[in-house]
């Protein structure tokens, strides 16, 4: 870890269709081997499936779902002593953001559907009615959180 100055933050280009720099940054997630247009058509295929499934707006759908992931606090090792503890530290907001996006891209990735469009879209209704994958790994985390409270003192 380099120990100059902190990483500079790159500008994201918002999405065409819903011009969201969230929605961008999901897109570039789910994106594998550069195939930026393929990775839309899913995004986009998803929140249709989405809107036809819950008769709700699919973006509004999408953002509720993305705020039920987003973790509050985590643990992070630090070492003290020559032990190394897992000390409880809440989680900076673009990290929330980044977070939820790869839990709910990777449980997707885990479902059985046929299709990663199908996938997506289920595990999206699912995490906004606060069930499914990424919930279940939001609540992992905040319980790992709680039960290293004990060391919180250790925190920098």
């Amino acid at each position: 870890m380099g120990r100059r100055r902190r990483a500079q933050m790159r500008k994201v280009q918002p999405d065409p269709k819903f011009n969201s720099i969230v929605v961008s940054k999901f897109i570039s997630n789910l994106m594998w081997d550069g195939k930026r247009s393929v990775a839309q058509k899913i995004f986009y295929g998803a929140l249709e499936r989405i809107e036809k499934a819950t008769k709700e707006d699919g973006l509004a759908v999408f953002e509720k779902a993305l705020g039920n992931v987003k973790p509050v606090l985590e643990v992070r090792p630090r070492r003290v002593g020559g032990a190394t503890y897992q000390i409880p530290m809440e989680v900076r907001p673009a990290r929330k953001e980044s977070l939820a996006i790869k839990w709910l891209i990777r449980v997707a990735r885990g479902r059985s559907e046929y299709r990663m469009e199908d996938r997506l879209a289920q595990e999206i209704i699912a995490a906004s009615r606060n069930e499914g994958g990424a919930i279940k790994k939001r609540e992992e985390v905040h319980k790992m959180a709680e039960a290293n409270r004990a060391f919180a003192h250790f925190r920098w």
